[in-house]
């Protein structure tokens, strides 16, 4: 079956990985990638099929409604996979209009132009929108987020994903559009940017620097290697029901310190150090505002009903992770430009 797919944040970390994907897996499926190539979209993340002919890359702003209709007309897109987001809180705690435009009126503008272009027949069409558990709010020492769970955001990111989610869920109530959401855990592995707390610290602990973390570095997260996120977008894409929504989540919980701990004896190991040396890099930092404290993935509905499971656990996963940041070097010191390093200042003084 022939698809014209529009996936939004294509050239970002977890785009880029779904971009490829759906690009290799499926050759009569057309993959329009949009992406505005902010400071976290690369196109370099995509270079190995950036000259396959069922590829197409647009750079365009989802928040701009006249050109999000135009590109609809333009390739008669059927379908839309949304990942175009801000998506890191700390950026959110120093700038929630950013977040509330693009999360938000981004969203809106996609849905609309989606549902000026589609009309009334929904037939063969869907609106696909990736979330995250973030919207769920804390946990404490036990429990899982649930695909029930009511919503408890506690960031300016976790507000505007929870807002977006919540539009999308009244366009297919108001006006039957199709939709889908799932709601995913942390993802880690190739291609993300180093603001985010695995691909930074590899990046500090090969070049000694300081390894800041929050608090005492108790928070818990639900890790997920991005290949596996990637199928399981692909998976409910296909079979997932409309109207839906699913859990993606690793089985898969660390404390943020204990999974600092592995990736120092890894980065260690596979540059000859002796395990273990690089922990008198860690430093303590002044906890985030608002930090919540555990998140964890209940994803038994997406393996009862549709088959998916992570096919690594974080041993696995970080292993070939930190190997792949370790023999990239060159897309790593091209992504750590002297704005990020501005920032990253600014972020972690």
């Amino acid at each position: 079956m022939s698809k014209n797919i529009l996936v939004t944040g294509g050239a970002g970390f977890i785009g880029s990985h779904v971009v490829r994907l759906l690009v290799n897996k499926y050759p009569k499926y057309h993959i329009i990638n949009l992406d505005l190539l902010t400071y976290a979209g690369n196109l370099a993340n995509l270079t190995d099929i950036e000259k396959k002919d069922n590829y197409t890359f647009i750079k365009a702003d989802i928040c701009d409604f006249e050109q999000m209709q135009e590109l609809f007309k333009k390739y008669d897109i059927d379908t839309v996979i949304h990942l175009a987001a801000e998506s890191h809180v700390d950026r959110s705690i120093k700038d929630p209009f950013t977040f509330a435009q693009t999360n938000v009126m981004g969203t809106l503008s996609l849905l609309q132009a989606a549902k000026h272009y589609w009309g009334d027949n929904y037939d063969e069409k869907l609106f696909y929108h990736v979330s995250t558990d973030e919207v769920y709010g804390s946990l404490g020492e036990e429990g899982y987020f649930l695909e029930t769970t009511k919503y408890d955001p506690h960031s300016p990111y976790s507000a505007s994903k929870a807002s977006s989610d919540h539009f999308v869920r009244a366009f297919q109530d108001t006006y039957g559009m199709p939709t889908v959401i799932s709601n995913c855990s942390n993802n880690y592995g190739p291609y993300q940017f180093p603001e985010k707390l695995i691909p930074l610290f590899i990046n500090n602990i090969q070049n000694n620097k300081p390894l800041p973390v929050y608090g005492k570095g108790e928070n818990v997260r639900d890790w997920l290697f991005v290949e596996d996120h990637a199928r399981a977008i692909d998976i409910i894409f296909h079979e997932g029901k409309t109207g839906d929504t699913y859990n993606i989540g690793g089985f898969n919980e660390w404390k943020n310190i204990d999974l600092i701990k592995v990736m120092i004896k890894t980065v260690d190991r596979l540059l000859g150090r002796e395990e273990g040396t690089s922990e008198n890099l860690i430093t303590y930092v002044t906890d985030r505002a608002g930090h919540d404290l555990r998140y964890a993935i209940d994803s038994t509905k997406l393996k009862d009903e549709l088959g998916w499971e992570p096919s690594l656990q974080f041993e696995e996963g970080i292993e070939k992770t930190v190997k792949w940041y370790l023999e990239n070097k060159d897309w790593m010191e091209n992504i750590t430009n002297g704005e990020y390093e501005k920032y990253y200042a600014e972020m972690y003084k």
